[in-house]
């Protein structure tokens, strides 16, 4: 047999790899005074969470000052919340996140490029996590190459934000709502035209990969006509049901779960029939539809916060909606409450989302009031931006409770949100991965 020798160079760089010493661990330990790891069950009482370098590594009873595991190189620091009330990070899972509804915006479209657009969806990140909001979904972007831009610079830790799943361009049929291009020149609208239009089987299927090609978590797309759309469309149906179902087989078959935009009940239960994972708003859903809910188990994403925020819109004659935004606003927003009773009554599951970018972000928790008045309790509207807003995702094995091996997403409050939900609209303190970005 022949031996074969190493050059002396490899011999060396091995005895060097052998020889280096192991990474030191950042270890943080939080004293909890009360602690709901796991919306749904038990709040805890004087209990430690364990933390190594952003995950979860263990919850503990009682206060422990020291990581047995470390060792003398690892950092180990202890956040003091004995007198807080301690929960997972909330899951936003209906943002616009590189934009904000003004009356400069049909004029920003044509004047903000996607750097512009990205830049502004950085502060629009940063007050969003300071809001306790430490994962969203991004449901359609202005510009696809400025949220996956602000996607990765957060993700690199470039910029502050919370992480963010996005869809990229939103799937809409020529003119309808998601297109964009209503009311603008010819010429202008060709220039504002996105990949994510598309007509009949075959353009819809391609759409939908085109998104996963650039770097879409998941689909969305606009199975009605939509509020704010510059178009007297309605609020029904606009794709039809073998596009509908093109779009959801060439997203699943890609591993992408598809949300649907739905507002009219025809809509509503095409998409439901033809597979979509969740319905964003609702409105107009009715037995039929809850019945659908319940068999697929799809979520609901009822966005009442919007619903609100339009319906202030359309009774202020100053405003700057158009006719035919400012008619669909005025008969939409005041149903959306209504619409998210119905569906809890009768058993639908709901996720948290705001359609923040409509209204303002920052302002997130304000959804968790108006959940509550539409007959969710307090837990039951947190169950929604944690446990159900993880499943939504398809993330509850990173997402959603304080547990081992989970990410370290955690906020704190000073009072108990379980017996006033609105103190989840000053959130105290704000970890991210192991990461504090606020503290009292």
């Amino acid at each position: 047999m022949t031996r074969r020798l190493l050059p002396a160079g490899c011999i060396a760089i091995f005895s060097i790899l052998a020889a280096a010493p192991a990474q030191a661990a950042d270890y943080a330990v939080i004293h909890a005074g009360r602690l709901l790891a796991a919306p749904g069950g038990a709040v805890l009482s004087e209990h430690s969470v364990i933390i190594k370098n952003g995950r979860i590594a263990s919850v503990t009873p009682g206060y422990v000052d020291a990581v047995p595991e470390a060792g003398p190189d690892d950092r180990v620091t202890v956040h003091d919340l004995k007198d807080m009330f301690v929960l997972p990070g909330l899951i936003d899972g209906h943002v616009h996140i590189t934009h904000e509804n003004n009356p400069r915006g049909r004029l920003q479209r044509v004047e903000m490029s996607s750097a512009d657009y990205a830049i502004a969806g950085a502060g629009f990140a940063r007050t969003t996590l300071m809001a306790g909001f430490t994962t969203v979904r991004d449901v359609g972007a202005r510009e696809r190459d400025a949220i996956f831009a602000l996607r990765a610079g957060i993700d690199r830790g470039d910029v502050i934000g919370p992480r963010i799943f996005a869809s990229g361009s939103t799937i809409s049929v020529t003119g309808g709502h998601g297109d964009g291009t209503q009311g603008y020149r010819d010429d202008i609208g060709e220039l504002l035209h996105h990949t994510g239009v598309c007509n009949g089987v075959g353009e819809c299927r391609h759409a939908v990969r085109e998104q996963v090609r650039a770097g879409a978590d998941h689909i969305k797309l606009t199975a009605t006509a939509g509020v704010l759309s510059n178009t007297a469309a309605g609020l029904e149906q606009q794709f039809f049901e073998d596009e509908l179902e093109a779009i959801m087989d060439a997203a699943h078959a890609m591993n992408r779960k598809v949300t649907a935009h739905a507002h009219g009940v025809a809509g509503i239960n095409a998409a439901l029939r033809a597979g979509v994972d969740a319905i964003e708003h609702g409105t107009y859903l009715d037995n039929e539809s809850i019945r659908l809910f319940k068999r697929t188990g799809a979520y609901l994403v009822p966005t009442i916060l919007a619903g609100v925020t339009v319906a202030e819109w359309a009774a202020d004659p100053d405003s700057h909606l158009l006719p035919p935004q400012r008619a669909k606003a005025a008969e939409v927003g005041p149903r959306m409450l209504d619409m998210a009773r119905q569906a809890h009554a009768g058993g639908v599951k709901i996720a948290f989302g705001t359609d923040s970018g409509v209204s303002r972000h920052g302002e997130n928790g304000r959804e968790f009031g108006l959940l509550v008045e539409a007959g969710m309790t307090p837990m039951e509207a947190i169950k929604a931006a944690t446990v159900w807003g993880a499943d939504n995702l398809g993330k509850s094995d990173v997402l959603g409770t304080i547990a081992q091996g989970k990410y370290a997403d955690i906020i704190a409050v000073d009072g108990d949100p379980l017996a006033d939900v609105d103190e989840l609209l000053d959130v105290d303190f704000v970890m991210k991965e192991g990461v504090v970005y606020k503290s009292p």
